[in-house]
C-alpha cells in the first residue's frame, strides 16, 4: 500500500504544526509552549464552565416549570370579576373546540384564612373536581383514591399543602377553621364567615411556594363556601405546553368578555428573571474565554520572534507573505480547536453526570448545595442543550482565530534582509 503523497498537503498547514508540537527544543521555546498550553486549558477552562453553568440553568428552569405546571395548568379562563363564569358549560365546550386543546375541568380560586388554635394562615382555596382534575394537573394524580374519596360535596374536607400543614401543626383527621372573605351583615356588624372543615389529606406538588399557600376543596363546596353561583373558571391542557401564549391569543376572539392566561404569564417575572439571569452568566463567562484566546497573542508574538531567522529564510526561498501569515494562524487555530474540544469534552462529561458528582462532594463535604426550605428543589438538575452549545463552540473558535490575526500579520511583515543581518 502506497504512502500519501505529502505534496497534497499545504507546507503551511506542516510547519504550523511542527511549531505547534515540536516547541521543547530550547528554554526559550519550553517557555513559549508553556504559554501556549496554559492558554489552552484557559480556552478548555472556559468552555467548559459554560456549558456546565448553562446546562445547570437549564435544568433549574425546567424542573421549576414541571413542578409549576404540576399545580397550574397551562391556560386558565375566568370572568374579569372574579366571580363565576356565566355558562361555565358552554366556556368550556367551547375551548375544547381548540385543536390544540386536549382536556379541561372548572374551578373555583379565592383568597382565604386558614385558623388553627391560635395560629391562621393566609392561603389560596381551590375549588376542584376530583373526577375532571386529574385531566388537566398532576396535583390531583397524586392525590390517593380514599383522599378523592373523601373529597366529595357536601363533606366539607380540605386538603392541605404539605408546608401549610406543617405550619399550622395540624394533622389528617383534625379540624380547621376556614375564614372566608366578604362576612354576613347582621345586627351586631359584618361578621366574617366561617366554616369548621376537617383535613381528609396533605399533599407535596415538590414546589415550597405551593406547599406553603394552597388548600383544596371540592367545587361545590367551595361554591357554597364563597357564594358563588358557579365555577370561577375552566382549565385547560394542551398538546404541546410551549404553545400556551399562541394558544392563548387565539383563544381570546372564541371567548369574548374572558381573560385568557396562560402559564408564561402567570409567571413571568420569575421566568424573566431567569433568563436575564442566564444571558448575563453567558456573557460573563464568555469573557474568561476571550482572556484565555487572547493570551495566544502573546504567545504567537514570542513565537514570531523567536522564528525570525526560519522566516527570513522561508521568503528566500519563495514563501509568499500570505503563506507566512498561514503558518502562524494554523499554530494559533490549533490551540483554540484542542481547547475548545477538550472543553466540550469535560463539559458535557460534568453535565451529563452532575446527579453523581454533586451528591458525591456533598458528601465528602458533609453539607447540602440546595436546602429545601430556601430553594424550590433540592437537587442540583442540569439540561445542555444544543441551542448553548454550538454558539459557545462558536465562540470559542472566533475568539481564537481572531487573536491569532495580529501576530501572523506581524510575522508576514518580517523582511528577509533585516532579519539575517545578525544572525
Amino acid at each position: 500500500m502506497s504512502r500519501p503523497n505529502p505534496s497534497f498537503i499545504p507546507y503551511e498547514l506542516v510547519l504550523g504544526w511542527r511549531y505547534t508540537r515540536a516547541g521543547r527544543a530550547t528554554r526559550r521555546n519550553g517557555f513559549i509552549s508553556f504559554i501556549s498550553g496554559v492558554s489552552m486549558l484557559g480556552i478548555s477552562l472556559g468552555v467548559a464552565a459554560l456549558i456546565i453553568v448553562l446546562s445547570v440553568m437549564n435544568g433549574f428552569q425546567k424542573e421549576v416549570r414541571d413542578r409549576m405546571l404540576g399545580v397550574v395548568s397551562h391556560i386558565e379562563v375566568y370572568a374579569p370579576d372574579g366571580g363565576a363564569l356565566p355558562d361555565a358549560a358552554a366556556t368550556l365546550a367551547q375551548a375544547l373546540k381548540h385543536p390544540d386543546v386536549v382536556a379541561g375541568a372548572p374551578f373555583v380560586a379565592a383568597q382565604a384564612l386558614i385558623a388553627r388554635g391560635e395560629d391562621m394562615k393566609g392561603a389560596v382555596v381551590r375549588g376542584i373536581d376530583p373526577a375532571l382534575d386529574g385531566a388537566v394537573t398532576d396535583l390531583s394524580l397524586q392525590l390517593s383514591p380514599a383522599v378523592r374519596e373523601q373529597l366529595q360535596a357536601g363533606r366539607f374536607g380540605v386538603v392541605l399543602g404539605s408546608e401549610l400543614a406543617r405550619s399550622l401543626g395540624v394533622r389528617v383527621g383534625e379540624p380547621v377553621t376556614v375564614i372566608a372573605p366578604g362576612g354576613q351583615i347582621t345586627p351586631a356588624g359584618v361578621l366574617p364567615r366561617l366554616k369548621q372543615m376537617q383535613v381528609v389529606g396533605v399533599f407535596d406538588s415538590g414546589h415550597y411556594e405551593y406547599d406553603a399557600n394552597m388548600a383544596l376543596l371540592h367545587l361545590a363546596d367551595a361554591q357554597t363556601l364563597f357564594r358563588l353561583e358557579g365555577p370561577s373558571g375552566v382549565r385547560l391542557k394542551l398538546r404541546d405546553l410551549h404553545r400556551a401564549r399562541q394558544v392563548a391569543d387565539e383563544l381570546m376572539p372564541m371567548l369574548p368578555g374572558l381573560w385568557v392566561r396562560d402559564w408564561t404569564r402567570q409567571n413571568r417575572t420569575w421566568f424573566a428573571a431567569v433568563q436575564v439571569e442566564k444571558r448575563m452568566m453567558f456573557i460573563i463567562l464568555t469573557l474568561i474565554v476571550a482572556v484565555a484566546a487572547f493570551n495566544l497573542v502573546s504567545t504567537l508574538v514570542m513565537l514570531v520572534t523567536d522564528k525570525r531567522a526560519d522566516i527570513a529564510i522561508l521568503r528566500t526561498l519563495g514563501a509568499s507573505p500570505g503563506s507566512i501569515m498561514s503558518i502562524f494562524m494554523v499554530q494559533g487555530a490549533l490551540v483554540g480547536v484542542v481547547g475548545t474540544l477538550l472543553g466540550l469534552g469535560l463539559g458535557l462529561g460534568v453535565a451529563y453526570h452532575i446527579d453523581v458528582i454533586v451528591p458525591a462532594i456533598e458528601n465528602a463535604l458533609g453539607a447540602s448545595f440546595l436546602p429545601r426550605d430556601i430553594y424550590l428543589i433540592s437537587r442540583m438538575p442540569s439540561d445542555p442543550q444544543s441551542a448553548d452549545i454550538w454558539p459557545i463552540a462558536l465562540i470559542s473558535l472566533g475568539l481564537s482565530f481572531v487573536a491569532t490575526v495580529y501576530p501572523s500579520w506581524r510575522a508576514s511583515r518580517i523582511q528577509p534582509a533585516a532579519a539575517l543581518r545578525y544572525e
